[in-house]
């Protein structure tokens, strides 16, 4: 008698409820995929353009003059070690929190590419072997305990990476840099 009143609740067919299900689904899928790709195009514009203010003073071409001793006393040549293949260039500082993040991936890369790296007001000589060894890394570093370096190569934020390729400079970043991508410019330099 209900039903005649119109007090009962129509029923639905299951099908169209699970088909409805599956559309809203499919809809809240391709909204948060827009939104991802949303976010990471914003992000890669606003690093872009963080990463060349950031760089603004530092050389875009020619490679300033590098002949110099590492911490261990080996003799670098900068531009000379260009010519024979490509150089990373690592400006970072044992006080660096970002640092903590790109120094694996340096250390790593100098295995299978040329890497040399600048180590920017981290102490004496003594102290950044320390941090080597505590840290495990084993690519050269330059020590530049007063700035004078990063100053001259117009260094504002660590980390910078400059990669070198035959004398000139062919790519730079600042902050954190993923593996992937690092690899990418080096096979490309």
């Amino acid at each position: 008698m209900s039903e005649l009143n119109g007090n009962a609740s129509p029923k639905i067919p299951q099908k169209k409820t699970e088909n409805k299900d599956k559309k809203n689904k499919a809809k809240g899928i391709r909204h948060w995929l827009k939104e991802a790709v949303m976010f990471i195009a914003i992000l890669t514009i606003f690093s872009t353009g963080l990463d060349i203010w950031r760089s603004g003073d530092m050389p875009s071409n020619e490679v300033p003059e590098l002949i110099t001793q590492t911490i261990n006393d080996e003799t670098i040549d900068l531009k000379a070690m260009s010519y024979e293949k490509p150089v990373l260039l690592y400006f970072w500082a044992t006080w660096c929190p970002a640092c903590k993040f790109v120094s694996p991936t340096v250390n790593w890369m100098s295995d299978h590419f040329n890497v040399v790296s600048v180590a920017i007001t981290s102490g004496d000589n003594r102290r950044i072997n320390a941090f080597m060894d505590n840290s495990g890394y084993t690519f050269p570093v330059i020590n530049d305990d007063k700035g004078n370096i990063s100053r001259s190569w117009g260094v504002s934020a660590t980390p910078s990476i400059v990669i070198i390729k035959d004398g000139e400079i062919s790519f730079i970043t600042t902050g954190v840099s993923t593996p992937p991508g690092l690899w990418l410019r080096m096979l490309f330099a």
